[in-house]
This record gives structure tokens, sequence and C-alpha cells, in this order.
């Protein structure tokens, strides 16, 4: 049966019926490895009985597509063996006895996750978080997948093309400092940091999404910032003007605060990068003084500033102060065990605990972006969701008229939850000694955990466990986008982490069957990523290229790896014309508005995908030509 191609936007769909809510793959995973009891294909098949002709049809093309998988790694893993770095070259053909040798479990290097794709150990970091960092035995996999050379500068950079390097904006900002005379510390202008702070207070939803400050407090905060001149500081000060300055560098930036100001009032533009290095000067000051509400708020502001902008390695630093600070202040505790009754204490505890789940979720997007282990364990903290959260999770969050009830932050709690679960116990340092029965146990146990989350959400807001680009969501929003992608990345990173079990080279038949479904769900979600975000370009903001291009990126390498693992697989024809819409769908999403100076990471991205499409295709026209000179 041919793919069908949908005429709005060229992009291959298959006349199958997509993956519906808790899909055939789904059900034959769970099946397989519930309580991890491997069943055989007969057992499968029995389960099956009684769910009438159309389920069996469903399950009989599922069982053919999964065959064919188990019978290319029949073919090519069981004689494919990659070594840890350091290995000879020709160890990488090496037979797959030696699967269970010291070699194979050692830890890495350093602190970074590696890298694993259907049995085969391709690099560190992880494909969920789009660092291709490869080993060469990775690139050697990619290159006898496709029988073509890799463009390193392309492909394996020395950072990922989305990771923008801001060093070099730093110095350039920093010598204009210095030839103007210009003092670092002198404040921004008082006039402007009211009118922004005034159109934060009028935005609800960026309130809601982002409640990086209490307003009442805040007042206090300036006027303390503001109280000497700028060559004196009181001790205490510091922070109060890092925060002010963090302020207005961050919120400038968000669309409704942006669009309240241009439309009421008139003021100078502001210069984020000369604002954010300003910010830098004062922090040695804020490190001396003792722990603040005013310094965990700065520095929790620049941490989302440094990320909105793709500087990963300074949001990585300044999310690991603002943390500590906060498990300084005690925002790691509920209010309830707060010792304090007097109502400002109260007040700026509660604001401390918004503080803390800000951390707590870009704590745990980046230990999935970077490798990097998490700076906040779920050990040390109190994670009761905040009071009447379940409420108003999924109230119209984007309504500007709707009443306030309290923040809701930019990633629905829960899930951040379940990305540190998922990082504890499949990617961690510690999660590399599991066996395959207890890998699967814990992706089975998240697994439930996620369908239970999904399951919570009302109707109006659900993600479906797939999402197709004929499908429709007539609730799309900025809110719902980043809900429906952080769901399909968790269903990713849940069911990727398969893809280390021994059993894709050791060729355990029954066990096979849980992981190939398990794989099949996680190439499944990276799909339903792309096609979502492409449905909903409509509603996608300017400005979000940084905060977005993780997630089709990401998804992106999955569905490579997956073309060159099964390249004569129908699927493959599909995912090959997804990655040739790829530049074309982002190029429309994220080049709105994008300053001239972003144009040039722009295409860094841009070349990577056409590099990621051309290997892709090449695996594909080999694995033909040479079934069709075996054929012969």
């Amino acid at each position: 049966m041919l793919p069908k191609i949908s005429r709005g936007h060229g992009l291959l769909v298959p006349v199958i019926p997509v993956i519906k809510e808790r899909s055939n793959v789904m059900l034959r995973f769970r099946s397989v490895i519930g309580a991890v009891t491997i069943i055989s294909p007969a057992h499968s098949t029995e389960w099956c009985r009684g769910k009438g002709k159309t389920s069996m049809m469903r399950v009989s093309r599922l069982s053919e597509r999964i065959s064919r998988i188990e019978q290319l790694l029949a073919e090519n893993l069981m004689s494919d063996q990659i070594p840890v770095p350091g290995d000879s070259p020709q160890s990488f053909e090496a037979n797959t006895t030696a699967s269970s040798s010291p070699s194979n479990t050692q830890l890495p290097d350093s602190s970074s996750v590696r890298v694993h794709f259907a049995g085969k150990e391709l690099g560190v970091i992880s494909l969920l978080t789009g660092t291709p960092f490869l080993f060469p035995e990775g690139q050697e996999w990619i290159k006898a997948r496709t029988g073509q050379p890799l463009a390193v500068d392309k492909l394996c950079p020395e950072r990922a093309p989305w990771d923008k390097e801001r060093g070099q904006t730093f110095n350039t900002v920093l010598m204009n400092i210095n030839t103007n005379t210009c003092n670092p510390y002198e404040l921004p202008d008082w006039r402007t940091v009211q009118v922004y702070f005034q159109a934060y207070k009028n935005s609800k939803v960026m309130r809601r999404v982002f409640p990086v400050i209490d307003p009442d407090l805040f007042e206090e905060t300036i006027k303390t910032a503001y109280s000497q001149s700028p060559s004196t500081f009181r001790y205490g000060q510091a922070s109060a003007r890092v925060c002010v300055i963090a302020f207005l560098t961050f919120v400038s930036r968000l669309p409704d605060v942006k669009h309240f100001v241009s439309t009421t009032t008139t003021t100078a533009p502001i210069d984020h990068d000369l604002l954010a290095t300003k910010a830098q000067f004062f922090m040695p000051q804020v490190l001396q003084e003792s722990a603040s509400l005013d310094a965990a708020q700065a520095i929790t502001i620049l941490t989302l500033f440094e990320l909105s902008s793709g500087n990963m390695r300074a949001t990585n630093y300044y999310a690991a102060v603002a943390a500590r600070l906060i498990f300084m202040l005690g925002g790691n505790l509920s209010s309830s065990q707060a010792v304090s009754t007097d109502t400002c204490s109260q007040q700026k505890h509660s604001q401390l605990r918004n503080l803390f789940w800000i951390c707590y979720t870009i704590d745990k997007d980046l230990a999935l972006r970077t490798g990097q282990p998490p700076t906040i364990t779920d050990e040390n903290c109190d994670l009761t969701l905040p009071p009447g959260y379940l409420d108003r999770a999924f109230l119209d969050v984007e309504d500007q008229e709707a009443p306030w009830y309290g923040p809701v932050f930019p990633f629905d709690l829960r899930l951040s939850i379940i990305k540190a679960r998922a990082h504890r116990e499949l990617y961690s340092v510690s999660s590399l000694q599991k066996s395959d029965a207890e890998l699967l146990k814990s992706i089975r146990e998240l697994d439930d955990a996620l369908e239970e989350w999904r399951l919570s959400v009302p109707p109006k807001w659900r993600p479906t466990v797939s999402f197709s680009s004929e499908a429709s969501d007539p609730n799309m929003g900025m809110h719902t986008v980043m809900l429906r992608l952080n769901y399909h990345l968790c269903m990713t990173i849940i069911h990727q982490a398969s893809g280390r079990c021994k059993a894709w080279m050791q060729g355990q038949s029954g066990m096979m069957d849980g992981v190939s479904s398990s794989m099949a769900l996680s190439v499944e979600a990276s799909r339903s990523s792309l096609c979502y975000l492409e449905a909903a370009e409509h509603v996608v903001v300017d400005g979000v290229f940084w905060t977005l291009i993780f997630y089709p990126m990401s998804a992106l390498l999955t569905i490579f790896c997956s073309i060159l693992q099964n390249p004569l697989d129908p699927y493959s024809r599909e995912d090959l014309g997804r990655l040739n819409v790829a530049t074309v769908m982002i190029e429309r999403i994220f080049l709105r508005k994008l300053p001239a100076t972003e144009l040039v990471h722009f295409k860094l991205v841009a070349d990577f995908i056409v590099e990621l499409k051309r290997l892709a295709e090449c695996a594909i026209d080999k694995a033909w030509a040479e079934q069709r000179a075996a054929s012969h």
C-alpha cells in the first residue's frame, strides 16, 4: 500500500491508521513486558483474540512490521558490536560474544550519558537532546549504513548547532562598555523599568506562565535598587540591582509585554545583550551577600533569559546557583512546613516556591538536553503541588480576561516530575547497570505514570498518543503546543531507553518483541512532535526559536536513526519525506522576525537537517540496491 501525500504541505502520511489511543503498538509493548514477563508471539496472538476483525488486521500488520525489524536485526545487528572509545577499529566487526566483556560495561569518562539506538552505542549525551557528539564507532555505523562519508563539520560540530555561544557577544559588549567609559553598574532608566513592570502586571498570561516576581514585593526591590547612587553600595543592594536588571532583560522579550509597551508608550529599544552583560558585573557582589529572595529571583530570571536565548552553558551555571540559593532559603519545602506565620514572610515563601518550581522544571529539562546530572534531587524536596494547581492548570491559560487564579508555570509540573524519574531510572549513571528485565520494568512503570497523567488532563486539552498531519486540535495555543511537545518528548525519552537493551545484540526472540515495540513507540512519538508543530505553526509566536528548536531537532535525530536502522521498512520512505519538509517547516516557523544576528545560527540548523536527509536517503537507496542485487 502506497503512502498518501497531503496537498497542504507535501508531508507523506501513511494510509494505514495512525497509532490511536493506547495504540496497538502500546498494547503489544505492555502485554509483552507486563511485570517483565516475556511472552512469545503465539501468546500475543492469543491475547488479541476476540478483539474483532479490524483489530486483528491491525495487529497482523504490526506483527509483520516487527518481524521485518527483527529480521533486519538478525541479519545486521548480530554481527555488529560497537566498542567503547579506545578499542581498535577492527573490533567494530567483532562477534556478539564481546557484548558481555568488561570493556562494554565501562562507565563514561564524563558525566554525559551514552547514546544507544537499537543496540548501537553511537556517542555521548543523548539523541533526545539533539547534541550529536558521535563516537568514531557511531560515525562508522552511519557510514556503513549509508555508504557515504560524513560531513563532520555539519553532523558532528564542536557543539550542537542550536546551542548558541554568547561568549563572542559578551566580549563585544564588554569592549563597548570599556570604550564608551560606561559605568557597568549603572541601572536602567527608572521610567523604563516602571513601564515594563506595569506591562508585566497587566499581562495575566505572562504572570501565569512566568511567575518570576511577586508584584507587591518587587515594589520594594525597585525602591532598594534605586535608593543610592550607582557608585555606592549598601550591603544587600547588589541583589536588588541585579534583580531589576534581570527582570527588565527577560520580561522585555515576552510577547504580551512587548505588545503592551509598543501600543501604549514610547520607549527606547531594550539592548538585551548589554543588560545581560551588566547583570554579570553584579554577580561577585551578589555571591558575597547573604541569600535573599532578590538574589534568588535575579538568578532564576537570568536562567530563563539564557535558556530562551539558546545559551546552554550560561543556563547551566545560573540554574545551579539559583537552585542552591532556593535551597538555602527553604524554597524546597512547602508552605505548610514554613516556620513563620507572619503574612509578609508567608508571601515571600510563596514566591520562593514559585521560583523553586521554575528552577525544578528547568533543571529536569537541562538534564535531558545536556546529559549532565540534575542539580535538584527529588529526595531533598517537598514536591507537593501548589495549592489549587490542579484546578487551574487547564483553564484557558491564554485568556487575558480570565480572573487571576495563580501560576501554571511553563510546563505541567507533573510532567517535570516524570522527566526527573525518567532521568533517574533510565539515564543516570546508576541506571546503566540495570539488566534488560530491570530496564524494561522501569520503562513500563514510567509509561504507566505518563499515561495516568495523560488521562488526568481534561478531554479538551488532553494530548492524543499519536498525532498525524490529518488530525486537528481546535484548542491550539502556545501553552498547548508546549504541553503536547513535552508529552511526546516524555514518550520518546522513556521508550528510547530500550535501545540500550542487550537483546538487540543477543537476539532473544521473546525479549525482542517488547524491545522492538518500545522503540517503535519512541519513533512514533518523534513523528507526532513534527506533525503537531507543523499543524500549530499559526499559533507559534515570534522569537521562540531557541525555546522550541530543541523539540523538532531531537525528533529528527530519532527518526534519522530509525531510517538507518530499518531502511527497508515501509515507514522509512515516509520518514524521509518528513526530513525533506523539516527545513522548510522550521524556516516558516522560526525565521519570522529572527534578528539578523541569529541567522547564522539558523543556517547551522538548516545545514544539519540537510545532512541528515542526505544520509538517510543514501541509506534507503543502498539497502534497496543490495536487496535487488541479492535477488538476482
